[in-house]
């Protein structure tokens, strides 16, 4: 199978700022800045973002942030179901009016996020229902997010993805530009950090475009960009504990200026000696100025791996990590 071309099913005046304001004035809305709705009002860019998602026949797409369907009609063109999900109900009003007659659009209205560190189960069953059936080929479903997403969601929900016992397979978002390059940081500088390491040891992540925030409305006060995340298995499969090692990355990175053994001291104070420790430190070869924000994926992996093994040795109910 190959991508889907876009097929704009809006006339050319939909999706820019006059058309909105217009119609939000028609009906009696404005944007609601806090629930991160800043519309993508520029047609080449909603395109590269269709694009860029790479949407097949039988695959499955999640959108966080319907709008006025500006993206979802589109996708629906494409993929075998769209499930869109906003927390607006006002504004998914207006999109399936859009999407009238749509079979394959199921629209959810609710907050994706049930805490910060938690997924929504009622969306989680949808996407699971819609992956479950096949073609009549026998050919199964795919699944991705393709999204402009709400800024203040895109952290915790592409965390969570990625902790899913199916993730999706690409995941292509508008985010903050400050976000979009830390997602796809490099050791040693100053974005390398626990969303780094956590995306990048199971994906492929790549910065597509920056866009600035006159492509938006209204406008945000920073830059964004559209990020590409592709799942790799073979990244994935060498992560013994997901769970594990989705905590140890943030608690390595909590206090990131500290030395590498404070650190460790601090995340391992009640289940790791400080004397295991430093025989960890010389083990792996690490100095004692070695810091976190210079240690590559490779090697936190097997230093994640060690202090799992280590905590193993305790009660179940002993292993935590602060």
């Amino acid at each position: 199978m190959s991508p889907k071309p876009f097929i704009n099913t809006y006339t050319d005046n939909r999706q820019t700022r006059s058309y909105l304001m217009k119609k939000f004035e028609a009906v009696g809305i404005s944007p609601q800045t806090r629930l991160g709705q800043n519309f993508l009002i520029d047609l080449n860019l909603l395109r590269l973002l269709f694009e860029s998602g790479e949407i097949e026949s039988n695959d499955v797409v999640l959108e966080v942030g319907t709008g006025t369907g500006a993206l979802t009609a589109p996708m629906s063109a494409a993929a075998a179901m769209v499930i869109t999900v906003d927390v607006d109900p006002v504004m998914q009003e207006l999109a399936k009016q859009e999407l009238f007659g749509k079979q394959n659009v199921r629209f959810l209205q609710m907050d994706i996020l049930k805490n910060k560190n938690t997924l929504r189960q009622e969306v989680l069953d949808v996407v699971q229902e819609e992956l479950d059936k096949v073609d009549a080929n026998g050919v199964k479903r795919r699944f991705k997010l393709v999204s402009n997403l709400p800024y203040c969601i895109a952290t915790p929900l592409i965390s969570n993805l990625l902790k899913l016992e199916r993730p999706p397979e690409l995941m292509c978002v508008t985010i903050q530009k400050e976000l979009a390059e830390r997602i796809t940081a490099k050791p040693s500088t100053k974005d390398w950090g626990a969303l780094s390491l956590w995306t990048q040891s199971q994906c492929q992540t790549e910065i597509v475009r920056i866009m600035p925030p006159t492509v938006f409305w209204p406008r945000p006060k920073v830059d964004s960009a559209i990020v590409k995340l592709v799942l790799t298995e073979k990244r994935r499969n060498k992560i013994p504990d997901l769970n594990f090692f989705n905590e140890f990355s943030r608690a390595i990175f909590f206090h990131r200026r500290k030395f590498l053994r404070a650190g460790l001291c601090s995340t391992f104070k009640n289940t790791i000696t400080k004397q295991r420790i430093d025989e960890i430190m010389d083990e792996m070869q690490f100095h004692t100025n070695t810091r976190a924000e210079t240690l590559p994926l490779k090697t936190m992996l097997r230093l994640c791996e060690i202090c799992r093994q280590e905590l193993l040795k305790l009660p179940e109910k002993e292993r935590k990590i602060l």
